[in-house]
């Protein structure tokens, strides 16, 4: 199906635009480009498979390839973990260092490629021993350390985890749905919903605290915000009804001043307990006789 093409300049995107603060970019992920051409790579002992002579170089260039394509998923997938490790102020390190699998499923992918064209294991293990030490080199690590976790409760940063792991599950839920719909401007909605949950999200991470009051925002909100894409998406692409994309759009802007509304709540609380500290540890200091400089 055709897609209208919109935009501040228009017919009628000024007045959206107006009314409307833009949708954040999205960064691209770092590496991307190199994990394909690594993927691309394990068709080069797929293809070497069919002209080796016997059984045991067909398999063995076979298993090469299925290694290497391997290598490029975790490394993807590591990299994926790393930038939301990242972009977190507060996070735990990823559970499965994928992008050091990935190093060595590539080494081991190189090697089972060598031994087939090289008289030795040695040989072709250390060729293996050079694509996992230059694949470290091009990708890095993954985060080996808990960040920003020093005197927060593990108890409660954990609860903060799943709960914010699910409303992005939400959040993902919401942008698949809307691109049934096929219109541009739902899709930046979203975007823009997206955008204020996850800053929420970070003021949450920020103070664990903060959870109890924001879990509506967080849980039930948000399924219904997904539930009423996806409705809204199965309707407009099969009606184009003007009403409900006026409605649809009324709702995602009440749910994002609603939750930008509550996000300052939240920043003023922590600012007012922050102020409390302050006082407190100036009359103790005054009570031991000591000037606080007022």
């Amino acid at each position: 199906m055709a897609r209208r093409f919109g935009g501040q300049f228009s017919p009628g995107g000024a007045t959206e635009a107006a009314r409307t603060k833009p949708a954040p970019l999205a960064r691209p992920l770092k590496g991307r480009a190199r994990t394909a051409i690594l993927m691309a790579l394990a068709l080069v002992p797929v293809i070497f498979a069919f002209t080796q002579g016997g059984p045991v170089g067909l398999a063995g260039n076979l298993l090469a390839g299925a290694a290497i394509f391997g290598s490029g998923v975790l490394t993807r997938e590591g990299l994926k973990a790393e930038a939301a490790w990242a972009e977190r102020r507060v996070a735990r390190r990823p559970a499965l260092p994928r992008k050091i699998l990935g190093a060595v499923a590539v080494g081991l992918g190189v090697t089972l490629a060598a031994a087939t064209g090289l008289s030795g294991l040695l040989p072709a293990a250390v060729y293996g021993l050079v694509a996992g030490v230059l694949h470290v080199v091009a990708f890095g690590t993954d985060p080996m350390r808990d960040k920003g976790m020093e005197g927060v409760d593990a108890f409660q940063t954990e609860r903060v985890a799943r709960t914010i792991a699910e409303a992005e599950k939400h959040l993902e839920a919401m942008r698949e749905a809307v691109k049934h719909a096929r219109d541009r401007e739902a899709e930046a909605r979203v975007d823009r919903v997206a955008a204020t949950a996850r800053a929420m999200f970070r003021t949450v991470e920020d103070d664990p605290r903060d959870l109890t009051a924001a879990r509506r925002y967080l849980g039930v909100y948000l399924m219904g915000a997904r539930d009423a894409t996806a409705k809204f998406a199965n309707l407009y692409a099969a009606t184009r009804d003007p009403v409900a994309r006026t409605d649809y759009f009324a709702l995602l802007d009440d749910l994002d001043r609603a939750m930008e509304a509550k996000r300052e709540t939240l920043l003023l609380s922590d600012r007012t307990d922050l102020d409390v500290e302050i006082e407190v540890l100036r009359d103790r200091l005054k009570a031991d006789g000591l000037t606080t400089g007022d």
